[in-house]
């Protein structure tokens, strides 16, 4: 089934939730107004639909291989990714002044959900080199920009993050891979990584690796750790390549999902030292590391998305067209097209619910993060950070979970034919699988949220937020159509339980910290559930003005139902959710660890 780009809905969410007019204010996105949007989301449509989706299926039946010491990626890959580089969206968000084109993230993100919905394994080296250029242009030297910045912009070469090694999960204190100083100011880069997307292909012809490693000497756990640029090709002065670096991949992973996509085993400096450059400054690694991760994870939130939507659209297309057994309402004489059965209906507007609220709130964070970085106002500045930063571990935790959710309901609906490989049905629910997990699971996300986003500033954040949900709350009290009535219904009780949550968390995070992150992934899922109903609440409240006008009849009248549909099955689940937070943190320890 080919993949269309939602591009109506992406600029529904831009324009009406995420407050593109504002965005195109900000100085240096005066240009990001609607009809860029509209052109820049148009092409990008163009290139993921012709050229990238084909691939996909592809990738997962003929993935990249490893062969002494060389990968060789999916067929079409490299042409695609030379066309993708030609267009130049690796360098979307990036500042002009090393080639970018320096659109706001709220534009950006769209174009990341396209990619990722048209060959998710194929997103991924993108998507780890935007992290590189993200970190190199806080934490690098004005020559180390020079030298790498504009390269990977322009696709000629890629970048990749090298935190965990085979002792080193997600406790990053365990880093052996070690530095030792050299007399030129360079250091020489000892140890193994694991786990290193796009750590070796051929899609470009120079990789450059940020490597996490610990200097001779440094302290013990995450405070000694520094970070390191170790290109694949060492560059010359006048920015031609020279000489292979002492970095090399031993073999690449056989996994469930993501097949195309070469995750590396690489090994450093076997043959004398790799040649690293430091980032910043010794031991403050992880805090540059964290610029990459942060950013990773909100795309990683968005793959979810991504993944839900391609599921989505293969599931809806399946659905008109298999014929099976007459409907129960004996509304049609003979069998039907599976769609007119109600409780396939409840499942495709499942995923489609699930989808447009997470991408509501992802395009929405978007924005919160263009005001945070370019708004003119502090103040403003100060707001908009603390809510994005609260809404990272929810774009990324609960859009992945869904994205599970959302690709086992897309085999379901296929019933049998889902099981079999060749409907692709399949392949959605296993590349889905890995969203949960890298770049922190979802336990991970849910302890940010609790420790960093939650207690720390005693709730206030959280608390402002359900203000502005209350704002939402007062203005669908002034409608009186029955969507309205339903969302304020679940939306308001969905707050309420939200607010006694974070009390809890705030009251258990130091005195009785079992308690709090016993219920740390619950807490993430309903917050998330909670953001992604508001944005659908004020998605149905455009809606209804629009229908009122006579605007766009059909689609204003899909998204009202949508958001009902996410009120009354979705939020709804919300109170509970609460429930089992509050009063059920001591029966998740109560079983003593020899008894399981």
């Amino acid at each position: 089934m080919s993949y269309q780009a939602p591009v109506k809905d992406m600029l529904f969410c831009m324009k009406e939730l995420a407050g593109l007019a504002d965005v195109a204010r900000l100085p240096g996105f005066e240009e990001a107004g609607e009809e860029t949007a509209q052109a820049v989301l148009e092409e990008c449509a163009k290139l993921n639909e012709g050229v990238v989706a084909p691939l996909n299926v592809e990738g997962d039946r003929n993935p990249s291989f490893w062969k002494d010491g060389q990968v060789t990626t999916t067929p079409g890959f490299k042409e695609a990714f030379r066309q993708f580089a030609e267009g130049g969206w690796q360098g979307l968000q990036h500042p002009t002044d090393f080639g970018g084109q320096g659109l706001p993230k709220t534009i950006g993100a769209a174009c990341i959900e396209m990619i990722n919905s048209a060959n998710l394994s194929f997103a991924l080296c993108p998507l780890l080199t935007d992290g590189a250029i993200e970190a190199l242009l806080t934490a690098g030297t004005p020559e180390q920009q020079q030298t790498y910045i504009p390269r990977m912009i322009s696709g000629e070469w890629t970048g990749t993050m090298n935190l965990t090694e085979p002792q080193a999960g997600s406790d990053l204190a365990l880093v052996r891979t070690r530095a030792e100083p050299q007399p030129d100011g360079s250091y020489r880069i000892f140890g193994t990584k694991i786990f290193i997307t796009y750590g070796e292909h051929d899609m470009a012809e120079n990789i450059v690796h940020l490597v996490l490693a610990r200097v001779n000497g440094a302290p013990e756990g995450v405070k000694g750790i520094s970070l390191f640029i170790v290109p694949k090709f060492m560059v010359k002065p006048d920015g031609s390549l020279g000489d292979r670096n002492d970095v090399h991949c031993v073999s690449i992973e056989h996994k469930l999902g993501i097949k195309a996509s070469p995750t590396a085993v690489l090994q450093f400096g076997d043959h004398g030292g790799a040649v690293g450059y430091l980032v910043g400054q010794e031991n403050r690694g992880l805090e540059y590391m964290f610029i990459m991760m942060n950013a990773a994870r909100y795309a990683v939130g968005i793959q979810g998305i991504a993944v839900a939507e391609r599921a989505y659209q293969q599931a809806v297309a399946y659905a008109k067209e298999r014929i099976q057994s007459r409907p129960v309402d004996g509304s049609m004489p003979g069998r039907a097209p599976i769609i007119h059965h109600p409780d396939v209906r409840r499942m495709l507007m499942t995923m489609r619910a699930y989808t447009e609220g997470c991408r509501a709130m992802a395009i929405t964070a978007a924005a919160a993060y263009d005001a945070a970085h370019a708004h003119p106002d502090a103040e403003v500045r100060k707001q908009n950070q603390a809510f994005y930063e609260f809404m990272v571990p929810l774009v990324k935790g609960y859009s992945t979970e869904m994205s599970l959710e959302v690709t086992s309901l897309g085999v379901q609906v296929h019933g049998g034919m889902g099981f079999i490989e060749e409907t692709g049905a399949a392949q959605h629910y296993r590349d889905s699988k890995i969203l949960t997990i890298y770049e922190g699971t979802t336990a991970i996300q849910a302890n940010d949220l609790v420790g960093r986003k939650t207690a720390r500033d005693g709730g206030q954040t959280a608390k402002a937020i359900a203000g502005q949900i209350e704002a939402t709350e007062a203005a669908l009290a002034r409608r009186d159509s029955v969507a309205a009535r339903a969302m304020l219904k679940r939306l308001k009780a969905a707050r309420e339980a939200f607010v006694q949550v974070v009390d809890f968390m705030v009251g258990q995070a130091k005195g009785n910290p079992n308690a709090a992150f016993a219920g740390s992934v619950p807490y993430l899922m309903l917050a998330g559930n909670l953001i992604a109903g508001w944005q659908l609440a004020r998605a149905l409240l455009v809606a209804e003005d629009k229908l009122a006008a006579g605007e766009d009849t059909a689609f204003m009248q899909a998204k009202i139902a949508t958001a009902r549909f996410y009120a009354e099955h979705i939020l709804a689940k919300v109170p509970g959710q609460r429930d089992a937070i509050v009063e059920g943190a001591d029966s998740v320890t109560a079983l003593a660890p020899d008894a399981f």
